[in-house]
């Protein structure tokens, strides 16, 4: 709505005019969504926002918000396109047929949020491997939680979901991967690499794979509750094909 508002140059005047600033507006804006995000839980003496799209207006929440910090959670599209298509995830212009049409979007997406983190510093977003989380999840947990000045909390993870995709992706799309998803160069991925190598995993992750798996059962159905709650905007959506120029700090 701001950005909107911004753009046309008639709206802006007449919002300067009833006294509604740019300033005035920033507030407004920031007092709303500190209401939403704090009223999602228990008070809590950090609040957190787990909207992936978040990021892609990264310069201007930072506006609204100086202490703010950004993790931006980097996974192989290849894997993140299949998750979509698997799981029937429905998001504004991915066609859930294509495997390479959700490549694109994927790669439009990441690009624009790579360049918000890229923009906003190493002091203010964390870029993090999703993978390499999975794999050793000590290690970089530990970078995180210093990041945000959090203490240690050990978690259990699962190795498997990192190669479901494998077998997948139709041949075509896997053939021109590299020209379909550039992205997966720039975050340091093998377009070509089909299984992927992403390193070994911690011997206590690997303890804890097999455990999962031993009760694969129980594991699948708190998978099951998980996925129905689903993700979007409220309207089924998760509108991810937003180009970079929908930022609200954008007003050009």
């Amino acid at each position: 709505m701001r950005f909107h508002w911004l753009k046309s140059e008639k709206e802006s005047m007449r919002l300067e005019q009833a006294g509604i600033t740019k300033s005035v507006l920033d507030s407004a804006i920031a007092a709303f969504t500190l209401e939403i995000i704090a009223k999602h839980g228990e008070p809590a003496p950090r609040l957190c926002n787990k909207d992936p799209l978040t990021i892609k207006m990264g310069t201007y929440v930072i506006d609204l918000f100086p202490n703010a910090k950004f993790i931006f959670m980097v996974r192989d599209g290849r894997a993140t396109a299949h998750s979509i298509i698997s799981r029937k995830v429905t998001i504004t212009g991915f066609d859930l047929t294509s495997y390479r049409q959700c490549m694109k979007k994927w790669n439009s997406a990441v690009e624009a949020m790579n360049n918000q983190c890229r923009e906003l510093g190493s002091n203010k977003c964390l870029r993090v491997p999703y993978e390499q989380l999975v794999l050793h999840p000590k290690e970089w947990m530990e970078k995180v939680l210093k990041f945000l000045d959090i203490p240690w909390n050990d978690s259990p993870v699962n190795l498997e979901a990192l190669t479901k995709w494998v077998g997948n992706i139709p041949e075509e799309v896997v053939r021109d991967m590299a020209d379909i998803a550039p992205m997966l160069s720039v975050l340091g991925y093998d377009p070509y690499a089909n299984p992927p190598n992403y390193g070994k995993p911690d011997e206590h992750v690997a303890h804890n794979t097999k455990e999962i798996q031993k009760n694969k059962v129980v594991w699948d159905k708190k998978a099951k509750e998980m996925f129905s709650v689903g993700w979007d905007n409220g309207d089924g959506d998760a509108a991810l094909d937003k180009e970079p120029s929908d930022s609200p700090n954008n007003t050009t």
